[in-house]
């Protein structure tokens, strides 16, 4: 049985198109990038969006808002995918409360799912940043153990990702329209 819900997403690196595809393979339903997005929204009974973090912003979560609105969309749960460990709660915690208004961190359902970095993916210019953050925080005098954590975390590519983060995302959407395949 095929889901009245569609997974929408941008990716970078490739970790939010796993995600986003696992998600739908899970569902019964499709996952497309949020430049596919369907012209009327408003026939699904919910839409997932889900990107990268960048700098601490959900990269083009100004942009989905926009088009999700604009296409009728009813209920909406969002994903971000990064570097940082589902541990890193309190972190993950103000990422959200920079990128949510205080009524949609009540109102949307927002999932975190650790994945991990691909350095050879991303662009000159974040790679450059990436490059000279770890150079500052090795020059760092007294540095505490998260700070040699972070610059070892920025200086190599890895991949964190489990398929399992996908179920509580899962489980929302179903409660919000959807049925098990």
């Amino acid at each position: 049985m095929k889901n009245n819900i569609v997974i929408l997403y941008n990716s970078k690196t490739g970790f939010t198109q796993a995600y986003a595809e696992l998600l739908a393979a899970e569902l019964g339903c499709p996952a497309l990038p949020l430049k596919d997005a369907p012209a009327d929204l408003s026939q699904y009974d919910a839409v997932a969006f889900g990107s990268r973090l960048h700098a601490g912003m959900l990269d083009g979560w100004k942009k989905a808002r926009k088009l999700l609105a604009q296409r009728g969309a009813k209920k909406l749960a969002l994903f971000a995918t990064g570097a940082m460990p589902n541990e890193a709660e309190e972190q993950i915690e103000q990422v959200w409360a920079q990128n949510l208004t205080p009524e949609e961190l009540k109102t949307v359902p927002h999932f975190y799912l650790q994945a991990g970095l691909r350095l050879e993916r991303l662009g000159f210019g974040d790679r450059a940043m990436l490059k000279a953050a770890a150079w500052a925080m090795g020059r760092k005098k007294d540095k505490t153990p998260e700070d040699a954590a972070f610059a070892d975390a920025i200086s190599r590519s890895y991949d964190i990702s489990d398929p399992k983060y996908v179920r509580p995302l899962a489980d929302c959407l179903i409660k919000l329209g959807g049925t098990r395949p």
